[in-house]
């Protein structure tokens, strides 16, 4: 081009807007909705007064195949029932024990039938049937009972001192509800076919002041989670008495209370001695300066529903500081980041309880079906960020063996085809106080070999266990 060419003239073409891609998760505010019980053959001519009554939810708790069917009535067919039936007999680690409020939000709204209940993501963990669990790796070969080894850590009986400055009070062995993913299942329920329990022997009386002497003479310690079973079940002028034992100790500075019954039994903490009885309680711990948290355990945004969240909302207004959740990540109930994010809206947004942790399922037998791969924990923390506030989304964490919970990200090396991680730690458990090498340690992890590629799952099978 010449000097005296003239220049080009960019033109800017006519402005067209590009396709819309849409995001990855839309989010869609759904106010919460009480599942109309009336629905069930059972339970045609409950009232709203029976529905909401703590004793008549307690009382009429589905604990076995007759009383479900009296429940569903025809709804499901005779394929279900046999299915439920060889998973009771064989396979089941924990016995059924499902309150109606938990029952009435499995096929909440849309009508009831085999396949639908089948599929329904409540159904899937607390009513499990033998076609849902794997026939392959039905177990993980280093599955285990207590697959945490918080039996093993036991100071007294039920006190598991794992972490350096905090403890966990298991002050009894049953819940209001049985969960098929429970950690605890070695201790927790009744027994089962396959699993013959443990057993508390000690009298609860003599149990928890061997709790308090443990905690006045370890100052250490400042946190206790106060657990089972599920405090639901503790009566509530025994649990009462024994937070208050707790705030008497100077060096006790939170408190949590672990209760799945916050929503599977709302209306227990609705009952009005126990809200009383609560703020008592919240009160003294605000004077003396105690953090007081309830964490529950919700696995699913179907589960909340108006009278969850006037339980949180009561909690709080008591005095409770917050009102968390931990859930647990389990395949074909939560896996899938849309999933975990209608479920987080849904307590932050609907139900004010604040998202906390999300677990990975734990090691315990004939669970390979709800666990999920670490790559697979790592991608959906991956998927959920940016979208819920910060302060509200939750982190998801592996509660490795002899080392505790770590963020999904913070294995120091994976080998992905054999699908083993490996993790460190920090400190020292109560069963580690003379390892001079526990800190210089790697502590394996292990996905579920049905996850892994072709060769490594040819690898476990020909792999033993004791090498």
């Amino acid at each position: 081009m010449t000097p005296t060419q003239p220049l080009a003239t960019a033109t800017r073409p006519n402005p067209v807007a590009p396709p819309s891609a849409g995001q990855p998760y839309e989010y869609r505010r759904a106010p919460l909705v009480e599942p109309d019980w009336t629905r069930f053959p059972g339970w045609r001519h409950i009232t709203r007064d029976q529905w909401e009554s703590a004793q008549w939810q307690r009382v009429n708790c589905v604990k076995n195949i007759k009383q479900l069917r009296t429940v569903l009535g025809d709804t499901v067919g005779e394929s279900f029932y046999a299915d439920l039936t060889a998973d009771q007999h064989a396979l089941a680690t924990m016995s059924m024990l499902v309150p109606p409020q938990m029952l009435n939000t499995m096929v909440p709204f849309a009508p009831m039938t085999t396949e639908a209940f089948l599929a329904d993501p409540i159904r899937r963990y607390m009513i499990p049937v033998a076609s849902d669990r794997r026939t392959d790796w039905p177990s993980h070969p280093y599955a285990s009972r207590d697959s945490l080894h918080e039996h093993d850590m036991w100071v007294a009986e039920g006190l598991t001192h794992r972490y350096p400055t905090k403890v966990l009070a298991e002050l009894l062995s049953t819940c209001p509800q049985y969960c098929g993913h429970c950690t605890r299942m070695d201790l927790v329920g009744n027994s089962t076919p396959a699993v013959d329990k443990l057993k508390l022997t000690l009298k609860p009386v003599d149990r928890y002041d061997a709790h308090i002497s443990y905690l006045k003479a370890h100052p250490g310690v400042r946190d206790v989670v106060v657990s089972g079973g599920d405090v639901a079940n503790v009566p509530w002028r025994n649990l009462e008495s024994y937070l208050m034992r707790l705030l008497e100790i100077e060096t006790i500075r939170d408190i949590r209370l672990a209760t799945k019954a916050l929503m599977g039994l709302p209306q227990h903490w609705l009952q009005p001695d126990v809200v009383e009885g609560l703020e008592r309680v919240a009160r003294t711990a605000a004077r003396r300066g105690v953090n007081l948290a309830i964490h529950t355990h919700v696995n699913h945004a179907q589960s909340l529903t108006p009278l969850v969240a006037k339980a949180a909302q009561t909690a709080l207004d008591v005095g409770v500081r917050d009102v968390r959740n931990q859930g647990v990540l389990m395949r074909g109930v939560n896996a899938t980041a849309p999933d975990l994010l209608d479920l987080c809206f849904a307590l932050q947004g609907e139900a004010g309880i604040l998202p906390y942790y999300f677990y990975m399922c734990d090691m315990i037998p004939n669970a390979e079906h709800w666990r999920v791969p670490v790559w697979h924990a790592q991608q959906l923390q991956h998927d959920i960020m940016g979208y819920l506030p910060g302060y509200a989304t939750p982190r998801i964490v592996c509660d490795v063996p002899f080392v505790g919970k770590r963020w999904v990200h913070m294995l120091t090396e994976y080998d992905r085809e054999r699908g083993i991680s490996y993790w460190t730690k920090n400190y020292r458990t109560s069963i580690e106080q003379a390892d001079l090498e526990a800190l210089d340690k790697r502590y394996a992890y292990y996905d579920p070999i049905d996850t892994l590629p072709e060769s490594g799952q040819h690898w476990w099978t020909t792999h033993r266990v004791d090498d």
